[in-house]
């Protein structure tokens, strides 16, 4: 389908972050054809579907580079507790109660509320990743999804099984499928659930497969003082020397970098999800985030899972990690609105691996746009349009969510999934899994 948004403002997030009032955007065969396009242009598209964004804007779609799709079933279950208790004590557990099945549907009701909210694509890691990716064939979003070589608490004893091979048939059956929207990962929980022996084996299977790895580093002062005790290095310096960073990471939290840490991540081209909603919830801390981007590493964003944040809710990212480090800091000028939008963006979409298909509106990119309306009180006037997405936008804002050219919600519709059984299977495993 050809779609021509005309009326429209629009962010770009582009290499020049052009801001364009009342602009068009053309959208052919799931790609942008033109944004700002002339009148030969609008015709030469032919467009099968016109949408007028008259009190629109029309912007990138969000990147969550870091969550657990189907802990959904666990929102609201395990709060106001540090992470230590909520990991072993609480969440394990629940998880064990979890079947293949289970997982499909909270994935499912997890890509409802990312759409919802506006995220277009998210970077994933849970348990029974195939159900993952058949909700994220079904739902229409795209995904980076990560696959375990090790299953942890796994039978009466809860041992620790190799499944090394399985990671080899995982990225045989979903890489590159739902037409380019499923990039496969290599999981990498945590340097204190792995040994030196399984980093280096995951390390070695990502090199293989030519494919990134997605891990938690160091999200606690905790985390570190462990991996001291065990390694005599920190969880940065252990992946380093077992090669994790010889491949695309994924490095959630980074609450408790050292500045050779950030040296290290830096050098060897780590992308940082920040994650600023779990870091406070879970009492981990606050990242050193105006210091990494000083430095120029690629810091995205993330809102961890439903059990430790309690939503998947991106503009909350977004609007968090523009105050946070303001106000510890005490300095207002840093982590602008405008670096904010890009870490929700184009930085978040190099992470996940679409950066050379999606996070920015521009000639040839893949049609991932989300459209806000803006006409509500809590936007007007909207005298610069990046401070109103990050400063004033609400989830309950975006409209309608274009992916791959295809509409999947529109007038707060979704299109691709049945919210209320979705909703109404969640209920019934949350009650089976916590009772």
């Amino acid at each position: 389908m050809n779609i021509l948004i005309k009326n429209i403002d629009i962010i770009t997030c582009d290499k020049t972050n052009r801001v364009i009032k009342n602009g068009n955007i053309g959208i052919k065969k799931g790609y942008i054809e033109f944004i700002n396009g002339t009148n030969a242009e609008i015709d030469n598209l032919k467009a099968d579907r016109v949408i007028d964004g008259t009190h629109r804007l029309a912007m990138p779609g969000l990147v969550n580079t870091h969550t657990h799709s189907a802990m959904t079933i666990l929102r609201n279950f395990a709060d106001d507790l540090a992470l230590e208790e909520w990991l072993f004590n609480r969440v394990f557990p629940a998880e064990a109660r979890l079947v293949p099945g289970d997982v499909y549907w909270g994935a499912m009701l997890g890509a409802a509320e990312m759409i919802r909210s506006g995220t277009t694509t998210f970077a994933d890691m849970y348990l029974y990743m195939d159900e993952v990716a058949k909700a994220v064939c079904e739902s229409g979003i795209k995904a980076n999804l990560s696959r375990s070589p090790l299953k942890f608490n796994a039978g009466e004893n809860s041992e620790t099984i190799d499944e090394t091979m399985e990671c080899y048939e995982y990225h045989r059956n979903w890489n590159g499928q739902a037409n380019g929207r499923i990039k496969v990962s290599v999981e990498v929980h945590s340097a204190y659930l792995f040994n030196e022996e399984s980093l280096g084996n995951a390390a070695n299977l990502a090199k293989e497969l030519g494919i990134g790895i997605h891990i938690h580093i160091l999200e606690t002062a905790g985390e570190r003082e462990e991996s001291f005790r065990r390694y005599g290095m920190n969880s940065a310096e252990i992946c380093l020397k077992c090669g994790i960073f010889d491949v695309p990471v994924i490095a959630a939290h980074c609450v408790h970098l050292s500045d050779n840490d950030m040296h290290i991540l830096k050098q060897k081209g780590v992308n940082v999800a920040h994650n600023p909603t779990s870091n406070l919830k879970l009492g981990s801390g606050i990242a050193r985030l105006p210091e990494m981007l000083d430095r120029g590493i690629n810091v995205a964003l993330g809102t961890d899972g439903t059990a430790s944040n309690n939503n998947l809710n991106m503009f909350e990212e977004m609007h968090l990690a523009a105050l946070i480090h303001k106000g510890v800091n005490m300095n207002p000028e840093l982590v602008g609105a405008e670096q904010v939008l890009r870490m929700g963006t184009v930085n978040g979409a190099f992470a996940a691996g679409f950066g050379s298909e999606t996070g920015s509106l521009e000639k040839g990119m893949k049609a991932d746009i989300l459209l806000l309306d803006t006409d509500k009180p809590h936007f007007c006037p909207m005298n610069n349009l990046q401070s109103a997405v990050v400063y004033s936008a609400q989830a309950s804002d975006v409209d309608s969510v274009i992916i791959d050219g295809n509409i999947v919600m529109e007038n707060r519709q979704l299109k691709t999934i049945d919210e209320e059984m979705v909703k109404r299977k969640v209920l019934e495993i949350s009650q089976r899994v916590l009772k």
